[in-house]
């Protein structure tokens, strides 16, 4: 598979909620993708969780959603909107990934480990040595994004896209981090944190597909529960779920807190994974005496 195909998904699904979280018990909602708010006297803030990659067919954009973006006047989305087609950010993921001279991924893998990952690069018709000179963690990304790429998921598809494309021209885009900033996330992961989620990419490659169908339906229903669980389960290392989605989570709580003291309206859309479960935003948030509630 070409390195630049990989890179443009990994920019587009690199920190797409592939952590642990604990879930709360579901409450009943109504049938459609979840949707909250924040809000004082001044200040209204959306909540919207996102697929970032979907299959063509998924329909999930209704007049909640709609009602919500047509009163933004700034859209918040986790990079900025067209980052993953910037040539200077693919460049940068591919000198990130890349291991010091000298090293080589299968040689620090325990005997184990290393067979059960040529396994699964074979299944995902891969050559067993393409990623040797990449740190573990691209390895264990390709690995989570060539069989959805292949089972008909994809970027443009995906909710980001969509709510670009109808949110209001006149509307101000604004991005929590940027792609160069999600990629150091990884590359600053422990050795063993980054080969423990390679592991995971590498044990459940027969079943990412099927897996990602099970996580679009619960997320078409609107039950965040579940979703958190289909979405979070199969990676138990802790500096992995703290980097990826808890470190992450506090950081969003803090900019929402910050930006409720400016007027306007803003619909953020972000991986549902941080919007469910515990240590998500809205639990941050209340930790911080801010209330958010469920749109119906």
């Amino acid at each position: 598979m070409p390195l630049k195909p990989i890179l443009t998904a990994l920019a587009a699904l690199s920190l797409a909620g592939c952590a642990r979280a604990e879930t709360l018990p579901a409450s009943p909602v109504p049938p459609g993708p979840a949707l909250w708010k924040v809000a004082d006297e001044d200040t209204t803030i959306y909540l919207f969780g996102t697929i970032h990659a979907l299959p063509p067919i998924v329909e999930w954009y209704d007049a909640r959603i709609a009602d919500a973006l047509g009163r933004s006047g700034e859209v918040v989305t986790e990079v900025p909107s067209g980052a993953v087609q910037d040539q200077q950010s693919l460049d940068a993921i591919g000198i990130r990934a890349l291991l010091p001279p000298g090293e080589n991924l299968r040689a620090m893998l325990r005997p184990g480990q290393r067979k059960l990952y040529e396994a699964a690069m074979a299944k995902a018709g891969l050559e067993v040595d393409a990623f040797d000179r990449f740190e573990p963690w691209f390895a264990a990304m390709t690995l989570s994004i060539r069989p959805l790429l292949q089972g008909g998921y994809t970027v443009d598809s995906g909710v980001e896209k969509t709510i670009e494309e109808k949110a209001a021209g006149t509307a101000r885009r604004n991005a929590l981090e940027t792609i160069d900033g999600q990629i150091a996330v990884f590359d600053a992961l422990p050795r063993k944190s980054q080969i423990a989620f390679l592991m995971a990419a590498a044990r459940n490659v027969d079943t990412l597909v099927t897996g990602m169908d099970a996580m679009v339906a619960e997320w078409l229903e609107g039950d965040a529960a579940s979703l958190a669980a289909l979405m979070n389960e199969g990676l138990s290392d802790r500096v992995l779920a703290d980097a990826l989605l808890y470190d992450r989570n506090r950081q969003w709580a803090g900019w929402i807190e910050r930006r409720l003291d400016q007027p306007g309206t803003v619909f953020m859309a972000v991986g549902a994974g941080h919007l469910a479960g515990r240590k998500s935003v809205q639990d941050l948030l209340d930790d911080r005496g801010i209330a958010s509630e469920r749109v119906r």
